[in-house]
Formats: C-alpha cells, structure tokens, sequence
C-alpha cells in the first residue's frame, strides 16, 4: 500500500558524510530478538530476519491483531545499538504520521458527542489572533476551511508547489518571525500559518498537509476546554487500554525509559531547538528537528502493541469502543468531487486513513504509513481481520529507501502465508497502564 505522500525533513539541516551511524554494532553479530516464537508464524520471522540482515536496518517492532487478538509480538534488532540494548514488543517508537489516524478518532469521536461537526469552519472555534505580517493582509479564504477538509488534506495548502513550504520544517523561520525564544508551539505554527495566504480555495484539491492536522489540534483544544495531548489520552487511548502513548520529547533525557534510540540515516546534524542546548549542534532526532511541534500530525509515541490495540479497536464484525458504525463509514468515506465519479481511484485518503474499498462490499482496507529523520513506520488495517504495525527506529536504509515503504508488500505476503493462525491473546501479556 503506498504512501499518500512523502514527509520533507528540516530545510536547515546539515548533511555531514560519517559512516552510517548504527553499523559497525550491527556487523558480525546476529541482531537479538525478543517476544515469544510460535512456529506457525515462522513467515513473519523469517522475514524480518532477512530484512535486518539485508538492510541493515538498527531496529524494528512488530506487532500483529487476528480477530482482536494479538497473535504476534516481536522485536527485532536493537532499540540502542551503542549499548546493544534489544528492541522489545512494548518498546516505543516515534510514530511520525501514522499519528494523523490517532487525531482522526479524536476528531471523530467529538463529532458524536456534538462538540463540532465536520462542515464547521476551523475558525469557529479557534480563537488564535492571526499573525499577519506588516504590510500583509488576511487571507478570507481561512474563514472557509472546514473541518473535514481538514482531515481529508483539501483545506488550501500546497507545500509541493514551487516556492511553498511546510511549516513543520522551518522551525527558525516561524520563530524569528514570531519574535519567540524557542522553538514554534503547535499554537505558534498555527498563527503563523493563518497569516499567510492559502495555496488554493479549500476543497479544491487533496494536497498532503500537516498543517491541517494542527489546526486539527487547535479546534480539538478549543472544544473541549483541555489540552490536545492529556484529551486524547483520556478519551481515546485509555478506552482500548493503551495507556502508554505520550507525545514525543525532542531531548533523549526527557523520554521514557523505554523509548528507542533513533538513528537518522544520512547522519544529518541541526542546531538544537531545546535547552539547556539550545544552538548546539545535535542529531536531527536529538533535538535539531521540531518533534514537540509536531502534535496533532506526527508527534505521537506507542509500541507496536499499543499501536495494534487501537487499530482492532476499529476491527469489522463488532462494536468499537471508540466509534459508531456509522463514523467509521464516515471516517473512511471517499471524498466527494476530488475525482471522476465515473472511474473512481482504487484507493483513495478519507479523513485521516487511506483507503482501499474492497470490491462491492462495504468493507475496506485502511492505513498510514510515516516518516521524520529517524523514524519510519507503518499501520495497517486489512479488510479481513488483521491489523499490524511495524515501527523502524530509522528513516532510510543504506540504498536510501524507506523501510516502511520496503516491509509493506513483505508483510502482506507473510500473513498470506500462515496457515495456522493461535487461538491464544497475548494482549494479556503486554498490559498497558499498570
């Protein structure tokens, strides 16, 4: 399943040539595993043997829902190879976009409970004073985009056009501009954006955007009177047991103890965005890059296990404890308008998920897939009851190619393969939230 779009990473980065930075732990030694072995799901093992042995990829977590149940847990490789610390089922990783389907929920779940409706201008509620720069003008467009737009990625914003940009990735810009002395909040990079003029007229077009999912953020925080992070942990999150998500932390000393090490591939370097290092050079995971800007778009930590008891909780064939049947039709309903109606796309992005109808049925396959430095993830729900996530803790393998990108066709093949699925729940195994 390919991915809706690509992520750019800091414009202002620097790229420093140095070996790659996880290899030589990696070189002349198998990489552990961890998780229990079952032997009917040898195709999954073998696969990622194979794939961190050809890639050389530091680490990977894999988890995999049958039926609501977790019928596999692994990690591969390592989660710190300096230390040569493994990566384990419950390790967590930077989910990077595959956060937006996390925010859709969220979205959609206030939309049950009356808080807005998706046709709501985002302007509405949101209350943020637009930064519009001396000699600049509002652009009355914004009072236009609504909050399905949003989520669809039709709202006006156009980063791949010639002379556009996406905000996630000019920290210093936004900053300097906004005369602040640290690095651009979600609320920033909002006011910031609502200051500049749109790219086209909302529902136009589909154009990837992070920004809508910030402004996403904002309408959430505005409706419900608490904070993005602490509503969806709450409401979202703790509904399906999965506790130990959290947003992402730009400094290693301010995460989890059981958050991986990330290992940019090019070995790209940044000025810090956080003190006490603020304006020193740092990995671009470690600090150069805006991770606690990110939020609401790409800013979510989970293990793979976390990640997976989300994804069943939206599993056909049962009452979901986060949405009706009928907003999840809606979460992944086509957009209207954006195609000829005559020869729809095979798949297509609804609000917050992509999407690939399966035949005339009214079911559906979803996923996201993402991608910041030292990150690359994926998320997939099947049609048939399997749902898996798979979380690298770097953006590229040696050839440059996203692991993400290069593990979906592979799992697929490899779930195709088993022929004898446990009847067992390992969920039990891994409690969230002790």
């Amino acid at each position: 399943m390919p991915r809706p779009s690509r992520r750019t990473f800091l414009a202002s980065a620097s790229t420093i040539a140095i070996t790659r930075p996880f290899g030589s732990p990696l070189h002349g030694a198998e990489p552990p595993v961890t998780g229990a072995a079952d032997p009917n799901l040898a195709p999954f093992d073998k696969l990622f043997h194979g794939f961190l042995a050809e890639h050389k990829v530091p680490g990977a977590g894999v988890a995999v829902t049958r039926n609501g149940k977790l019928v596999y847990a692994r990690g591969f490789g390592f989660a710190d190879a300096e230390k040569k610390a493994p990566v384990h089922p419950d390790s967590l990783f930077r989910l990077a976009s595959v956060s937006k389907p996390l925010t859709a929920v969220g979205v959609m779940l206030l939309v049950e409970r009356g808080k807005v409706k998706l046709n709501d201008p985002v302007l509405k509620h949101i209350k943020l004073k637009a930064a519009v720069p001396a000699g600049g003008q509002f652009d009355k467009r914004w009072e236009k985009v609504t909050v399905h737009q949003c989520l669809q990625h039709t709202g006006g914003w156009d980063r791949d056009k010639k002379g556009g940009f996406d905000p996630i990735g000019v920290p210093g810009r936004i900053s300097r501009a906004l005369a602040l002395n640290g690095a651009p909040t979600p609320d920033d990079i909002v006011r910031y954006m609502m200051g500049q003029p749109l790219d086209f007229d909302p529902g136009e077009k589909m154009v990837y955007s992070n920004l809508g999912y910030l402004v996403l953020g904002r309408v959430m925080e505005a409706v419900t009177g608490q904070g993005y992070e602490p509503w969806m942990r709450k409401h979202v999150f703790a509904s399906v047991r999965a506790h130990e998500l959290s947003l992402g932390k730009g400094l290693p000393e301010k995460r989890p103890r059981a958050e991986v090490r990330y290992y940019d591939a090019k070995g790209r370097t940044g000025a810090c965005l956080y003190p006490p290092r603020a304006g020193q050079s740092v990995p671009l995971p470690d600090g150069g890059e805006n991770i606690e800007g990110f939020e609401a778009h790409g800013g979510w930590v989970a293990s793979p296990v976390d990640l997976v008891r989300f994804a069943a909780a939206l599993d056909y064939g049962h009452k979901s404890p986060l949405l009706s049947a009928e907003s999840i039709k809606e979460m992944w309903a086509r957009p209207a308008g954006l195609e000829p109606s005559k020869k729809p796309k095979d798949t297509y992005y609804g609000c917050g998920w992509s999407v690939r109808p399966v035949g005339n049925t009214d079911k559906a396959s979803t996923w996201h897939s993402g991608l910041i430095s030292g990150s690359s993830t994926l998320l997939v729900r099947r049609w048939d009851g399997l749902n898996w996530a798979v979380l690298f803790n770097t953006d590229a393998t040696e050839k440059g190619t996203q692991p993400a990108d290069l593990i979906d066709g592979p799992m697929h093949a490899a779930a195709d393969a088993v022929k004898k699925w446990p009847a067992g729940d390992l969920f039990e195994k891994y409690h969230s939230g002790k």
